[in-house]
């Protein structure tokens, strides 16, 4: 079953997805792949700019994956808004969304998952059980559904762009997955779908999770030992007023194995609760 939003094409089957993939492979053209959750904002945007700047054809995936959620987060409230997603794509310049509905992505008795252990296993792996195999299963299932020439996530969600670039090399699938930065409002807070959760007064204390990890990056760059700059860092966000630190770390940039040699660089990752609201950030060191 196909639809339009201006000029973008709706698709909610894995055959009409194809189907249209297909044509623009028949006509030589390229294309790019946007996955998401929908709920977009501009950070999303910017991953569709890039697409399209980057190929001939893109095409965006609106999917709530409920695999990825844990049994008491917020699936069932997530935001959700397909029309208004579809409009703004089109708008951007994106050609086709891919729309499918849960039976779609995982028929009944469908039971294989995918898993990346070790680099899944950590950090967001250890507070979320199971999220990074809902994380590869799907994406892997995009990809392999499409075949896009190139894919593009977001690197706020840097420990997945980093999963997801270990499962394709891993399992070959013939796809460039590319990291683009993270967009950020001008006092520093990360675009997400979650801050919508935000009270006001929350919005007002939200940036000092990312002004605590800029203070990680230049304790470190200044000579501070490692395990100093992340305990400073947590008091300052706990000081800010969030309820609770799941960690703050640096990491090395691809492994995401701790370190203390910066000489290859390092990425600093966050993640708290601001009331009910679990907020992530990250930010590169040198």
């Amino acid at each position: 079953m196909t639809g339009t939003a201006s000029n973008l094409q709706i698709v909610r089957t894995v055959k009409d997805l194809r189907q249209v993939v297909s044509s623009w492979r028949a006509d030589g053209l390229t294309a790019g792949l946007v996955p998401t959750m929908g709920a977009l904002h501009e950070g999303h945007f910017s991953l569709a700019e890039r697409s399209v700047a980057d190929n001939d054809r893109t095409c965006a995936t609106l999917f709530v994956n409920p695999k990825q959620f844990g049994p008491n987060e917020d699936f069932d409230v997530y935001p959700r808004d397909e029309a208004g997603d579809a409009a703004a794509l089109a708008e951007r310049g994106v050609e086709l969304l891919f729309a499918p509905g849960v039976e779609e992505m995982y028929p009944e008795g469908s039971t294989t998952v995918v898993t990346v252990p070790g680099i899944g296993d950590i950090l967001e792996g250890a507070c979320r059980p199971g999220f990074f195999t809902g994380v590869a299963t799907v994406v892997s299932k995009l990809l392999v559904q499409s075949l896009p020439d190139k894919a593009y996530f977001g690197e706020k969600d840097y420990q997945q762009l980093c999963v997801i670039q270990r499962m394709t090399a891993d399992l070959d699938i013939p796809v460039e997955i590319i990291g683009c930065p993270i967009i950020r409002e001008a006092d520093g807070l990360a675009l997400s779908s979650r801050n919508a959760y935000l009270s006001d007064t929350e919005r007002a204390i939200a940036p000092a999770l990312n002004a605590a990890l800029v203070h990680v990056v230049e304790a470190l760059n200044a000579g501070m030992d490692v395990a100093a700059a992340e305990a400073e860092a947590a008091r300052q966000i706990l000081d800010a007023g969030f309820a609770s630190i799941d960690y703050i770390t640096a990491r090395h940039p691809e492994t995401l194995e701790p370190v203390t040699d910066f000489s290859g660089g390092a990425r600093v990752l966050g993640a708290a609760w601001l009331g009910k609201t679990r907020l992530i950030d990250n930010i590169g060191v040198e």
